[in-house]
Formats: C-alpha cells, structure tokens, sequence
C-alpha cells in the first residue's frame, strides 16, 4: 500500500477497538514469568553455556599482550574467543568502534575476550584469571577541552544538514532592542534500562539463530551477518520480549556477537549478559552537549533572530548530537542559524538515546526562552505564543500538516493554575520549601517508516499477525492487535499477535517515535489485503462489504469470517510505504509541559511536586499505554534536570559512576502525581492510522520545565543540567 494522499474514511476510524483504553495483551505474560526474554530462553537452548565478557581496561591504546593459561585451566571453562581466534570480522553499519576489541583499543569496556564455562559462576571466575598487558597512549576525554577543534559533521540522515541559515542572523541580532547571548550544558547520560544487553546464539550447521534483546531486528540482523562474513539470509534474530531499550538497543551490541562466536568456538548454544558496568561503557550513551543559543527580539516580544549552536563529542567516524533540531521548526524568527560541531572524542560510544537530538535541545532552548521573556517582561507563555507559526520557519511554504501548540499551553495553563504563579521569584513558601511553577514547550518531529506485516485467519476465525515489529514495553503488541481487530471486524480476543523474529515482514521496528504509527499502518494495509481475499472467495466487491462482529456482509447475506476462511485458511502480506507527504507538509508533534517544584531553603533539596503534560500527537492508539509512555517520558525528564549524569574520568577515559548505585535516577520517592492529557485530534497527512508517535513526545521538554521551576522558586538561574545541590546552596535566598 502506497500512502502518498492523505487517508480519508477508512475501517480505523469506526473507534470501536482502536482508540479505546485497553489493558496490554500481553501484560499476564510478563507478570506470571511466562514472557521468554534474551538470557532465559530454556526453552530453545535448554542446556547452554554461558560467556562472561571481558572490557578493555583500558581507553586508548593497544594489548601489548594476553595470558589465558590460567583462565583455560579454571574449573568449567569450554573455550576464550578473543580477536586473535575468532576469524576475519567485518564491522557492522550501525557500529562507531568494533564490537569485539583487540590488539587496538578504541574505548573503556571495549569488548577483548569471552570466556565461555559451563556455568555463569565459572565463566565469571575464570574471567578475573585472564591478565592483559596494555600500551596505553594519550586520548581525547574532555568535551570542553576538544571544543575548538570540532568540526561540521557529515549529514545525517536522522538529523538533517549540520547547519542550517536563512536571513541575515548576525546583522539582525545586533540590530535587536533585546538580546540573550547564553550557553547551555548537558552531560553524558544512560539508558540503563532495567534489562541487560543479553543474547542466547546457537548454530546449526552454517545458520545461526540469537535470541537477543533488540529494537530493530532488520538492521541487526543484517550486521550481525556483515560482522560475521555470512550471508544475511544465514542469520534468524528472534527479539519478541525486551525488558526496556530506550535506544541503548537499537543497533547489535557485543552481547549478540560474542554470543555467536562463542556458541561457534564452543560447538553449542551460549547465553551473554553484559554485566552493568559494560553496559556503560561497552555499548552506546547519550552525548553531552555545550550549546549556545541567541535570541534577538523587538521590545514587544517579536523575535527576529534565533541561533541555535551545538558541541558534541564522539569516537571517530561517529555522528553529532541533533541537539539544533526542534529550533528549526518550533519558533517563528525571519533571521536564523543553526550549527551542529562535532569533536573526536575516545570515550565509549555516543549515539541514540531516547528523543536524540530534541530531548538535550529543548533543555537549552527551553530556558533560553523562559530567560528571554524576562528579559521582556512577558508571561512565559504569552511569549511562547506570540512566537508560533503554521510553517516550516526554514521554507515557508510548508505548512504543518497539524500544529496545536498554543492550545496545549492554553489547555496546560488553565489546568495546573499557571494563573495563581507569581512571576517573581522566591516569593511563595511553605513552611520551610520555596516553591516554584515553570513550564516548557515539548516538540518531536513525527517520522515514519515502511513496515510489512502478514496476517492469517483460520477455520476458527481467528486473526493471526506476524511482522518482526519490536516491543520494548510501548505496547506494541496491543495497539498492533486492536489494529487488526478493528479492521477485521473481530474482538480482541480473536487476534493473535507475533512479533520479534526475523522469519516474518521486516517492519519499522521500534525507535525515533515512529514504531507504533507506522507498524499498525502496516498491519493495517496487510489486513485491507485480507478483507479483498475474503471478500474475493465470497464473491463480492470489498467496498460493499462490511466486516462487523466476526462476519462478513453484503445486504442481506451474512458469513463468519471463520466459515470465509475454510479449512486452508487465508493469508494475505502486504506494506505500508510513505511518499511525498513528508515533504509536503511538515509533520510534527506537539506538547506542554508543567512542573511545581519545592526547594528546601536551608539544603537546596529540589522536590518536584505536581507535574502535567498536554500532548497534541495524532490520533491515540491506545489512551492507557499511551499515558503510560508520556508518564515514563516525564520520569525520565525529571532524571534529566536533577540527578542524571555519567561522570566522566578526564585522565583515564571512563564513566566512573557505571552502575545502579552510582548513576542515579528516579525513583517513586522522586515522583508524585503526573497528569496526562491528549487533545482529541487526529492528522490525515501522517498515516491511515491519523496517529502519530508519542513516546519520545513526552521527555521532550520536561527537564527545562523543572529548572524553570526552580529558578521562579528561588531566583537561581541553572544553565549546567544536572541542577545538583552544589549548584543551588551558594546561592539561597536567606532561610529567615
């Protein structure tokens, strides 16, 4: 199915299972233990090995030399891979630095030798046996440091042209009554998702299977083979649980390829799990940034000129953090620069994580606007508004398809009370807390994806779909069955879903917010295929036919689906394929975001409070795992303003603080009660589905929205996130 006009009338839009709150189909799997995640596959690998990884330790240099005689002869131990015995391997596209390591070291953690043992406790003991000899030379660890070195990155199909320019920025810049000239500074950050890198990998023959924890299985599977030297259609990828992603599993890790090396060293199936600490600093982080912003503006709080710049560091050949992307598009402004530079760095890995790009940008750019409307004398909000645009403020003559900006603010405002916030700061206390309210725009562009999906009905009228479409705890499986159910005509409870095997339709996998929208357009054009076979085998048009209650109708003649689908069944496959409606309109997803916080006069301890999101995101899918996304979204965004940060180590080249107890994130104490809200909408350019992603929406913005609570708290301006207590205590009104 080609959508390239926008979707009219069409089976989603009956509402009568899509757009209903649902519980999660497979929620019973994961609270009984019965969901199969990577590292417990007993079932298909009942008697695997286990492999314990071992991480450079060192950041640059190379192995001068490695002694595994004392690690072969430990208790249990099959077999070590290291570079050495492992065979020619290639490098994947979606890898920076090579997976497995050896003699040249390119980061912390990176990945030397797996010890494969028949138990995880000798694998792991065996492991400390192995000595290595590093020659260690001098590295890049200090963004700052690098800073004047870094360059225009190359363009970046996710992000865009490194920079971007329209008018005369500079000259009307100068030429503005008012004008902020600030920098903006967010660090390194971690997925630390609740489930671990984890692969189980057997062969057959020349085949390899893994099943691993993985959000793209399409992309992985193919360089895992490009690694490997095999072809693709040698390598099965199986992912239908993941225990949390964030982007940390977009692309295969170590995890995948040692797994596979050591099952083909070892001649049996072998299970790794990346212990926490190479979770790290073995695989993928959030970049930090240093971003200078400049708003020029008329006294009446018209901006004329917006520059937006942005640093980031990565290992060499490795990509910039998108972080100018949302000040593209979210304010009007007839002057503009935007520039992404990106410097080399020899810290582990920086790529994806989620909302790459807008989620560090909207925290600069959200306080350079709060900032600026002070400096105006505006609401915050006013100011927001009177800065909205229908266009692309880079090429006027596209529209938005949908932009309901300014009534999230007007919804958000009159919901939380902004009316009752006094624009002073450290005005309002309770008892011993000076409390504060700030607010922030959240913005992420929509994109799509092309995804296949197959469907079958069978004698009992049952709906099965198959599609390698990912769950990483979105509820992928949900919204997928209530897509087909609609468009068939069943319950709920007549839909099978199958999902995360290479075996079926290469879908969109999950990242980017575009997961949910594009896969169930997907199973959406599969299931329109599936009505013309069942409307084919009972002779009729299928624009006369109506699919209703397990049956198919034509006037007066009424057939169950099951009766249709005969004792052979029905299969139909089919796509989704998106054309030029993304260029023709830009698509983009809305929102506000709303914080109260408390900020202990005596200790700087920031307490949020009350927290809302309105969201203007397409149609929803699913309002009960959709409200669950922007919560999780928030939480993280909460993390993000007060206490996320890898601490970088500027001699030797690691993140210190690399595991649970040291890289700290919110917990329920953190976080009081959040309220969600959808504007009813829903956008016809996007997909048949009129939805959009929601997911990274919901982060977008919120850690900005904290910091200017804080400020309208207690009068202290944070520009260096995470805002920690050192930042505040100096600084606090007096107690009495």
């Amino acid at each position: 199915m080609k959508f390239d006009t926008p979707a009219t009338t069409n089976p989603i839009d009956q509402l009568k299972v899509v757009g209903q709150p649902t519980s999660r189909i497979d929620g019973p799997f994961k609270t009984t233990g019965t969901a199969p995640y990577a590292h417990e596959r007993h079932d298909v690998a009942p008697h695997a090995a286990h492999g314990y990884v071992v991480g450079a330790g060192i950041s640059k240099g190379r192995i001068a030399a490695m002694n595994l005689e004392a690690a072969r002869a430990a208790p249990g131990v099959i077999t070590i891979v290291t570079a050495r015995n492992a065979g020619p391997l290639g490098k994947g596209n979606f890898n920076t630095a090579k997976l497995l390591g050896g003699p040249e070291i390119d980061h912390y953690h990176q990945a030397i030798a797996l010890v494969v043992a028949k138990t995880f406790e000798q694998a792991r003991a065996a492991a400390q046996l192995v000595r290595v000899e590093y020659v260690r030379t001098a590295g890049r660890f200090d963004l700052a440091a690098q800073k004047d070195t870094a360059q225009l990155p190359r363009f970046m199909a996710f992000g865009g042209p490194p920079e971007s320019k329209v008018g005369d920025f500079e000259g009307a810049f100068l030429a503005a009554p008012v004008q902020l000239d600030a920098t903006y500074t967010t660090p390194d950050q971690s997925h630390v998702m609740m489930e671990p890198h984890a692969t189980t990998a057997a062969w057959q023959g020349d085949e390899l299977t893994v099943w691993t924890s993985n959000q793209m299985i399409d992309w992985s599977r193919g360089d895992l083979a490009k690694t490997l030297g095999i072809p693709k259609a040698k390598v099965r990828l199986v992912s239908p649980f993941i225990g949390g992603g964030f982007g940390g599993k977009l692309f295969v890790r170590a995890d995948a390829l040692l797994a596979a090396l050591g099952a083909r060293a070892a001649k049996q199936p072998v299970k790794v799990a990346l212990q926490r600490p190479l979770m790290i600093n073995n695989t993928t982080h959030r970049p930090a940034t240093i971003q200078r912003i400049r708003i020029g503006s008329t006294k009446d709080g018209k901006i004329a000129a917006i520059a937006h710049e942005s640093w980031s560091g990565d290992l060499p050949g490795g990509k910039a953090e998108t972080a100018v992307n949302q000040t593209r598009l979210l304010y009007a402004a007839p002057h503009r620069l935007t520039a992404m530079r990106l410097a080399e760095l020899d810290l582990p890995e920086g790529n994806a994580m989620r909302a790459p790009g807008e989620a560090p940008g909207m925290l600069a750019l959200e306080i350079a606007m709060d900032e600026m409307a002070e400096k105006l004398g505006l609401d915050p909000i006013e100011f927001r508004i009177a800065n909205d645009t229908q266009v692309d403020p880079e090429k006027p003559g596209r529209p938005f398809s949908h932009r309901r900006f300014i009534e999230c603010l007007r919804t958000g405002a009159q919901r939380f009370g902004w009316g009752r916030r006094n624009p002073r700061p450290a005005q309002v206390r309770d008892g011993r807390w000076l409390v504060g309210i700030g607010v922030a725009a959240a913005f992420r562009n929509n994109q799509v994806m092309k995804s296949a999906a197959r469907v079958r009905l069978d004698s009992r009228g049952v709906v099965t779909v198959e599609t390698d479409m990912t769950d990483i705890g979105t509820g992928s499986y949900t919204i997928i069955a209530q897509t087909a159910a609609e468009t068939m005509g069943v319950s709920l409870e007549k839909v099978f879903v199958k999902l995360g095997d290479s075996k079926f339709p290469v879908s969109s996998g999950s990242g980017g917010q575009w997961g949910g929208n594009s896969s169930t357009a997907g199973v959406y054009a599969a299931c329109m295929k599936l009505r013309e076979a069942v409307a084919q085998k009972f002779g009729v048009s299928p624009q006369d036919a109506e699919f209703a209650d397990g049956t198919i109708r034509v006037g007066e003649r009424t057939v169950a689906l099951a009766d249709a689908a005969g004792t052979d069944g029905l299969v139909a496959e089919d796509h989704i394929e998106f054309g030029e409606l993304q260029k023709k309109y830009q698509q983009s997803t809305f929102g506000a975001h709303f914080v109260e916080v408390g900020v202990d006069a005596a200790t700087g301890e920031v307490r949020v409070r009350r927290m809302l999101a309105v969201c203007a995101a397409g149609r929803i899918l699913n309002p009960t795992s959709a409200r669950s996304q922007v919560i999780g979204a928030m939480t993280m965004g909460v993390g993000a303003a007060l206490m996320e940060e890898l601490a970088v180590d500027k001699r030797q080249g690691f993140f210190v603080n690399h595991d649970l107890a040291g890289y700290e994130v919110p917990v329920h104490a953190d976080i009081p009660h959040q309220d969600v809200i959808f504007l009813d909408e829903t956008d016809p350019m996007s997909s048949p589905m009129k939805a959009k992603g929601v997911g990274e929406l919901g982060i977008c913005g919120v850690g900005a929205a904290v910091a200017n609570a804080v400020y309208n708290a207690t009068g202290i301006r944070v520009r260096d996130y995470p805002i920690t207590l050192d930042k505040l205590l100096d600084r606090l009104p007096s107690v009495a």
